[in-house]
């Protein structure tokens, strides 16, 4: 079987999610089962129809998928799920959909969840946490591949992941003399987003003077170019195309899957090529991405762009790497409006990670199936036909209607 035939064999039923905030003061098992709940309603279908689970983000930042169906009285054919790091939203994604098809499992639901001891010990220490375990896991975070997968160096002092973005970010405007006024382009269209949007964390009207006049953080990166921390959790139920023909809504069909790459060319805040961390600086040329490929389109025909965004870099990084436009001109591409909800290529209309929420990128799934299927109100898109996740680190989803 080659890639080409997983298309269209696996579609989203159902999905499901939890209010956003910080603090929420629920555990990550409490919101996940809230979350999976409201998927398995969402499709039509009994917490009991479920035979597979993938959790994105285990413990102990999260939930293990053992002890959340241990704790919901699931009866899993199969099960599985990733460390303690957000970028592997679409990897779940596309497993489950190798999984139905293979016949492995019928009904997968797939999901994060983050309650409030793993936001305030993993993704953003506190010297009065209590919990081992997590401060362990975000110790291990900062030293772990001898600096840090981010671009971060427990050497020099440095241990977030900002620093990795802010580099990228500052090599971009040296390079390409981009300014932090252009840059100021995505976080405003995504604020705007979330203003329509009754569950994002940050509705607050932003404008170019409020951006230029918010403290810098990592030169060259301001204040609303970082993404929420927040506490939640959010599901999608993958099941066959045919099967979910069957259930309460209109499925949105799985045409286009590419996974994960790594390796040494690769950097998590930017393209191959782009020369920054143990990159080499070289052309980055246009290609058709296998993600295409298997969808049989090209990026002119995508509607909506969506991204990780937990830095607003990162979507120019993400415009560049998948041919929206050429490196050196996302600065351009993103202004007067284009990404906005009546632009061209509207990006993130839940309000993205920087606005909505940082669930790992997994609001930003639900928000593709309900802009879909026409469930959006204020902010939803006209004439969407094909959506696509895509990503600066390189893996990629595309949705079809």
């Amino acid at each position: 079987m080659s890639t080409f035939d997983l298309k269209d064999r696996t579609a989203i039923s159902g999905v499901g999610d939890t209010e956003y905030g910080r603090p929420l003061n629920r555990s990550a098992i409490d919101l996940a089962a809230e979350a999976f709940g409201n998927a398995c309603d969402d499709a039509g279908i009994s917490t009991r129809d479920v035979d597979g689970l993938i959790m994105s983000v285990g413990s102990p930042l999260g939930v293990d998928c053992d002890s959340l169906a241990q704790m919901l009285g699931l009866d899993l054919r199969m099960y599985s799920q990733t460390w303690t790091h957000g970028r592997f939203t679409a990897t779940c994604i596309q497993q489950a959909a190798m999984y139905v098809a293979a016949g492995f499992a019928d009904t997968v639901a797939c999901m994060a969840a983050l309650g409030s001891s793993g936001v305030q010990a993993g993704l953003n220490p506190r010297p009065f946490n209590t919990d081992p375990f997590a401060a362990a896991a975000a110790r291990d975070e900062a030293a772990r591949e001898g600096g840090g997968g981010h671009g971060q160096d427990p050497v020099y002092g440095i241990d977030t992941t900002d620093v990795g973005a802010a580099l990228v970010a500052r090599v971009y405007f040296d390079r390409y003399g981009a300014t932090s006024e252009q840059l100021a382009a995505v976080s405003i269209a995504t604020r705007r987003h979330a203003a329509m949007n009754s569950g994002a964390m940050n509705r607050e009207p932003l404008s170019l003077d409020d951006y230029m006049q918010s403290p810098l953080l990592a030169t060259p990166l301001r204040e609303p170019d970082y993404s929420l921390v927040a506490e939640g959790a959010a599901c999608v139920i993958v099941t066959s195309t045919e099967r979910a023909r069957d259930m309460r809504k209109t499925p949105v069909l799985i045409s286009g899957m590419q996974p994960l790459p790594v390796g040494r060319e690769e950097f998590i805040w930017t393209y191959p090529g782009f020369g920054v961390a143990q990159q080499e600086r070289r052309a980055y040329g246009e290609k058709l991405q296998p993600v295409y490929k298997m969808a049989g389109v090209d990026h002119s025909a995508i509607d909506a762009l969506f991204t990780y965004d937990v830095y607003s870099i990162i979507t120019w990084m993400a415009l560049e790497r998948w041919g929206f436009c050429k490196p050196g001109e996302a600065a351009d591409f993103t202004q007067g409006g284009r990404i906005e909800i009546d632009g061209e290529l509207p990006i993130n209309s839940h309000g993205g990670l920087l606005s909505e929420a940082h669930m790992f990128g997994w609001n930003a799934q639900v928000e593709i199936i309900r802009q879909m299927r026409g469930e959006c109100g204020e902010r939803q898109l006209e004439n969407t036909e094909m959506m696509q996740w895509a990503n600066a680190y390189g893996d990629s989803l595309i949705y079809r209607r």
